[in-house]
């Protein structure tokens, strides 16, 4: 720790700002609460005075806040400061905190509670803490479930250093949303200046060679091995590790329906599509790179293969339940590991390699023809009644060639259609929002705030977007100028909940009298509208030969500074 001259009014305010700025937060992303008027105090001080401190972003939701720096932390990753209001502001915003932990994304979440309710000494922190407020326990109690680390911060003196601990946990694999609950008291408490030492970068960890080279010998034996990865592109550097290391060893590359985010070229001749399913019994080596979950359901093994994990942290504490049926873990950094293993990739039998090869293209070269027969087929859709979701998403790729784009995904039905037809082929191109609806927006300003230079669009769902806080996220795009583009794949139903029904009851009831509850969205006006007080440009299209023009428009607003909500009425 260092000592500096405690200033006029130093207290817990400055004492939390000092740590976040310690941390290497670049923002303190805050829903407003009661009890941060003393950081609110600090950084006018800082302001006015020229000090360092985390950029401020006021918002109005707590989903928006946790969801801006989920998408900035998908970017940067590196922990950043979320500010909620007690108990009830923490609980709102669960869901994206949540969210946060399936994504891997470290972050500071911080709120409150009172410790004396108007009976101790100093300033009265207010009665709605004593009515209203409070929790049982406290709101570290209410988060634990859902983060990685939750704890107080009991006192003044301990403040900056609870702050750095909980930046560093969440850094550190498996990184994820740490939460801190730092009574209004703490905050109000005169400080002495004892400030938080800098947080330092996590050190890196390594499969030793002797771990290594017995999985570079079966590899090198394997007559039809297969890789398979959900999340190997969230790691610094994975994309490009796993590229290297499939084409050192000329291994296909599965990326199952589960991925996650953008994790191999989708137009690489060795991506072999989203289905692990004719895998199970062919391959006789499965290498699980980063893939929490490929089985499903859990106990469908395959039937030959010997299974290689690779995997910093292969058994995620946050999922109940978990299974991978490894023969071997390697367990160090995962883009390292891979480079150790390119390098490995020595004297192999060129009769295998080449026969693995040539059926690997045979596949790629079906898929190819596969996605462009469903583009085609999707371009002759009447002009009226709606679009092929197909040609949307492909209209999308053209538009999006060349200018590095990055797309937020939170359709579900859609899915499939987004990754296989978007094609993504660049590291952190596209990233599948977790958790739960309703974050899509939010999670896309962060990434646009993470990326300024790269047109950032949301693809998402008409019930996934009336599950978003769309006011307050429209709010924080105009308020911050981060412009992106919203395009929504609006079918007028929440299609999964229906499948589900059609699916377990294919005789019921509601088979014979169409009577299909909990799924209609017919009655919600269209969806673009909702931008337009906002000053933002928007497009309805319904029919086959608008779309084009209207995404043209739309990103070309998006271009100059401008968002741009396309609502388009899909056929399915």
């Amino acid at each position: 720790m260092t000592d500096r001259e405690n200033g006029p009014g130093a207290d817990g305010g400055d004492a939390f700002v000092s740590a976040f700025d310690a941390a290497g937060a670049d923002y303190l992303f805050c829903s407003s609460g009661s009890e941060w008027a003393p950081v609110w105090e600090s950084l006018a001080r800082r302001h006015r005075d020229g000090e360092p401190a985390p950029t401020y972003l006021d918002l109005t939701h707590e989903t928006v806040a946790v969801g801006m720096a989920t998408g900035y932390g998908l970017v940067r990753r590196r922990p950043q400061g979320v500010l909620l209001h007690a108990a009830p502001g923490l609980l709102q915003g669960s869901m994206a905190v949540h969210g946060a932990l399936l994504a891997g994304v470290p972050m500071v979440v911080a709120s409150s509670e009172s410790t004396t309710y108007g009976d101790g000494p100093g300033q009265d922190p207010g009665g709605q803490w004593y009515r209203n407020l409070s929790v049982v326990g406290g709101p570290h109690h209410v988060a634990q479930p859902f983060t990685k680390w939750a704890n107080e911060a009991a006192h003044i003196s301990t403040l900056p250093t609870m702050i750095t601990r909980a930046a560093e946990l969440s850094w550190r694999a498996p990184a994820g949303p740490a939460y801190l609950n730092v009574p209004l008291e703490i905050l109000l408490e005169d400080w002495d200046g004892r400030e938080a030492k800098p947080v330092v970068p996590p050190g890196s960890t390594h499969s030793s060679p002797e771990e290594v080279d017995p999985v570079a010998r079966m590899i090198r034996e394997a007559k039809n091995p297969v890789v398979v990865t959900e999340t190997a592109g969230r790691e610094a550097g994975g994309f490009e590790a796993l590229v290297a290391f499939a084409e050192a060893w000329q291994l296909p590359v599965v990326e199952p329906d589960s991925a996650v985010c953008a994790n191999f070229p989708r137009t690489h001749p060795l991506h072999a599509g989203s289905d692990i399913g004719p895998w199970m019994d062919e391959a006789d080596l499965i290498l699980l790179v980063n893939c929490r979950a490929p089985f499903y359901p859990p106990s469908r093994r395959p039937s030959k293969a010997k299974i290689v994990v690779i995997d910093q942290v292969p058994q995620r504490p946050h999922i109940v339940y978990q299974v991978l049926f490894a023969d071997v873990y390697l367990e160090g950094n995962v883009p390292h590991t891979l480079r150790q293993l390119a390098k490995r990739a020595k004297d192999l039998d060129g009769t295998a390699v080449a026969v693995r090869r040539s059926a690997q293209e045979e596949r790629h070269a079906a898929e190819q023809a596969a996605v462009t027969a469903a583009e085609t087929e999707a371009g002759r859709t009447e002009a009226s009644g709606g679009v092929d979701p197909v040609l949307v998403a492909a209209t999308l790729r053209g538009l999006l060639a060349g200018r590095d784009g990055i797309v937020v995904d939170e359709t579900i039905t859609h899915s499939r259609t987004v990754k296989r037809h978007l094609r993504t082929d660049a590291p952190d191109s596209y990233f599948y929002v977790q958790g739960g609806l309703g974050q899509g927006i939010a999670v896309a300003l962060g990434v646009r705030l993470a990326a300024p230079d790269r047109p950032v669009v949301l693809t998402i769902g008409d019930g996934a977007f009336t599950y978003n806080p769309v006011i307050q996220s429209y709010d924080a795009a105009r308020t911050y100028d981060l412009p992106v583009l919203i395009v929504i794949f609006n079918n007028r139903v929440y299609k999964s909940m229906n499948l589900n029904h059609r699916r377990f009851y294919p005789d019921g009831a509601a088979a014979g009298t169409g009577e299909w509850l909990g799924t209609d969205l017919h009655r919600l006006p269209r969806l673009a509208a909702f931008a337009e007080p906002f000053g933002m440009h928007t497009e309805t299209v319904d029919t086959t030969d608008a779309l084009a023009p209207a995404l043209e428009r739309a990103l070309k607003a998006v271009t100059e500074g401008t968002t741009a909500v396309v609502d388009v009425l899909v056929t399915r």
